[in-house]
């Protein structure tokens, strides 16, 4: 999967979220914010293609944190992003 280049991530009053630019914006009715943790995944993976599995590597390197632990939020950041539509 990829990252949609069309979303952006800022940080706006200490928070981070992402907004969308050019004709994404359009049909976008809410900001997306993100925690600490998945800023550091989206900054790691943009313009990269990647899967669970790579987010659970960047987990496992930044993070003490057991393998099963990683590999299972990963997929669920990964699956959370495509539901949202900020990936492809």
């Amino acid at each position: 999967m990829k990252l949609k280049n069309t979303y952006i991530l800022r940080t706006i009053c200490g928070q981070h979220v992402l907004s969308a630019e050019g004709a994404a914006a359009i049909n976008m009715s809410s900001l997306i914010t993100l925690n600490d943790t998945a800023a550091y995944l989206w900054e790691s993976v943009q313009g990269k293609e990647f899967d669970a599995d790579a987010l659970a590597a960047l987990l496992l390197d930044k993070y003490e944190v057991q393998e099963d632990v990683a590999k299972k939020d990963a997929a669920a950041i990964a699956a959370k992003w495509l539901e949202l539509g900020v990936a492809e």
